[in-house]
């Protein structure tokens, strides 16, 4: 009978040998899965005998690892800022970049009174933004929004499963809001240029929509959308939180140049990158 450390060992390499970004790491997550176990847990399990289903199993998962499928996809769930949170190509997988602008935006608005104020979450995807907001913020009315039918499904799917109540509306960028106005408006839109995406990893060029990722050929266009179609949709003093991409912070306060934004700032990601773009409506 084979032993976890064992097991664990030959994993990785298999992953190693077909060129895994992270193959230990992945390695034990996906046995983390299987054995539905904490991920530390394993290192004080490592004699411990693994049984014949529980190996079947695992090999599977290896094998589509192996392909360049991503953990979060295998697995199908990940926790994201005090929400469990399925995940399916139908939607891009929620980054720790995104969390950290959950807090950033957290952190401004925490001290604010929310009662009777409304939050958008555009591009909604899986619904990792608009739902934690919620979580954390219960008294904002938050509205979740989305072109693609079946990435809302998806975030209504998280909606139930983390017991919310949020509105959802599908259809193109701000097209759905029609004669109505925010005072928090979050955004993640796809602002991958087309060159971009042609040298992204193949776990994400291969498994992720692509329709989440291409932002058109320069990566900026739904910058350029919300830059003259916001305005109309927000209330004075209404704050913006938007993610960008990698290098973009120059074009995109280039972009959002009018006089009626009275603040706007770009602050970057722990690598130092470009990533996230606020604004404050006059």
């Amino acid at each position: 009978m084979k032993i976890l450390g064992d097991v664990l060992k030959l994993a990785a390499q298999y992953l190693k040998e077909r060129n895994d970004s992270n193959p230990r790491r992945h390695a034990e997550d996906l046995l983390s899965y299987v054995l539905k176990e904490p991920r530390l847990n394993l290192y004080l399990q490592f004699d411990r005998p693994l049984q014949e289903d529980e190996l079947s199993t695992y090999r599977a998962l290896l094998k589509r690892k192996a392909t360049g499928e991503p953990v979060e996809y295998i697995c199908g769930e990940l926790a994201f800022f005090g929400c469990s949170l399925l995940v399916t190509p139908d939607v891009l997988i929620p980054r720790p970049e995104t969390e950290v602008l959950l807090e950033k935006a957290a952190d401004q608005i925490k001290d604010l009174s929310l009662a009777g104020k409304y939050a958008w979450d555009i591009c909604c995807g899986s619904g990792c933004i608009g739902l934690g907001l919620k979580k954390r913020f219960p008294e904002l009315s938050v509205t979740l929004s989305d072109l693609s039918e079946q990435a809302i499904l998806v975030a209504k799917e998280n909606c139930k499963r983390n017991q919310l109540d949020v509105e959802f509306l599908c259809g193109d960028l701000l097209s759905v809001f029609q004669g109505r106005k925010a005072d928090f408006v979050f955004c993640n839109p796809p602002y991958i240029s087309k060159k971009e995406f042609d040298s992204l990893d193949r776990s994400v060029k291969d498994f992720e929509p692509a329709l989440a990722l291409l932002g058109s050929e320069s990566g900026l266009l739904f910058y350029e959308r919300l830059s003259s179609e916001l305005p109309g949709h927000l209330q004075s003093g209404a704050r913006v939180f938007l993610e960008i991409g990698t290098g973009q912070g120059e074009a995109v306060l280039d972009i959002f140049n009018a006089g009626h934004w009275k603040a706007k700032k770009v602050e970057k990601d722990w690598a130092g990158h470009d990533r996230f773009f606020f604004l404050e409506f006059e």
